[in-house]
């Protein structure tokens, strides 16, 4: 661990089978993801702020909600506009917040964090997010329990950026098993869905992402028979792959090229988001969660290379 007075706080490292790891204490952020000592992760340093919500938890909502403004259970209530310049509010409200380790292994550590009740989001919740490292790559598990007395609205994603060593995005070979993608206005909002078939966000089958531009989201995914749903990027050497994997509570992948950020991190690494529903979800909606008082949820995802 080092000292608190970085800028992301607390560092926990944890390492197993020639993987490490390192987990920040603003956000509970994964900062930093490294197999057989090559870094996967385009992460920061521990005295930076995350970029680009670099290995952020994105929660109690992920991507963006329209003018922050939504109603549940036939009540209406203003979030803070986080993306003023869309008017929306964008990636939840835990990503800036202090986390604290509850268990530690050398290879293992929990970070949790409570999430009081405020304008906005009048709902309790405690996360608890599980960091493993072994022979198969990067587990994670996150739990969340509604601490509050009534339902509360929950939708979930990470937002880590990968990068193999030596290639670039251009170069890249992507494949998401996605048979739909979300159009979206100029606020990044989705206006609806279509299919990829045939189309240029066909990635179905993996292929070079070329000059692609993407902020997407991809839909009506594809699990295999364990119940796993896997983004994969990949270099000219068929080797060299770097694997996403999430379980069925992620019904969307979200796909980013960074074309959007500045200096060196413009266009450097792919972002690869798995998402328990679409952005907007608090308005429209669609496969939203509710936590019923006292009820724990579950997932877990991961990286292998």
């Amino acid at each position: 661990m080092t000292d608190r007075a970085a800028k992301s706080g607390v560092q926990w490292s944890i390492e197993a089978d020639g993987r490490s790891a390192v987990l920040a204490e603003v956000g509970g952020t994964l900062r930093s993801f490294s197999s057989g000592g090559d870094e996967l992760l385009d992460g920061f340093g521990p005295d930076e702020i995350s970029p680009g919500s670099a290995g952020q938890i994105l929660a109690p909502w992920p991507n963006r909600i329209r003018d922050g403004r939504y109603t549940f259970q036939e009540q209406t209530y203003q979030l803070a506009l986080s993306e003023a310049a869309r008017h929306n509010a964008i990636h939840g409200l835990v990503n800036w917040s202090r986390w604290h380790a509850t268990e530690q292994t050398p290879s293992s550590v929990t970070l949790e964090f409570d999430l009081p009740p405020q304008v906005g989001y009048p709902w309790g919740l405690t996360l608890r997010t599980h960091w493993s490292v072994s022979a198969d790559g990067l587990r994670c598990v996150q739990d969340v329990v509604n601490t509050s007395e009534s339902d509360a609205p929950w939708g979930y994603s990470v937002h880590p950026y990968l990068r193999l060593p030596g290639v670039s995005v251009d170069d890249t070979v992507l494949r998401v098993p996605a048979r739909t993608r979300l159009l979206a206005d100029n606020r990044l909002l989705p206006l609806g869905a279509v299919k990829v078939a045939g189309t240029e966000f066909d990635y179905s089958e993996p292929r070079k992402i070329g000059a692609a531009i993407l902020d997407t989201t991809f839909g009506d995914i594809d699990f295999g028979p364990d119940g796993i749903t896997e983004v994969v990027l990949a270099g000219p050497d068929p080797d060299a792959k770097i694997t996403v994997w999430a379980d069925d509570k992620f019904k969307y992948w979200q796909v980013f090229t960074g074309d959007t950020l500045h200096g060196e991190r413009h266009r450097r690494s792919v972002a690869v988001e798995p998402m328990t529903c679409p952005p907007d979800a608090f308005r429209s909606g669609r496969d939203l969660i509710v936590l019923a008082p006292g009820e724990t949820w579950t997932t877990s995802w991961g990286i292998r290379a």
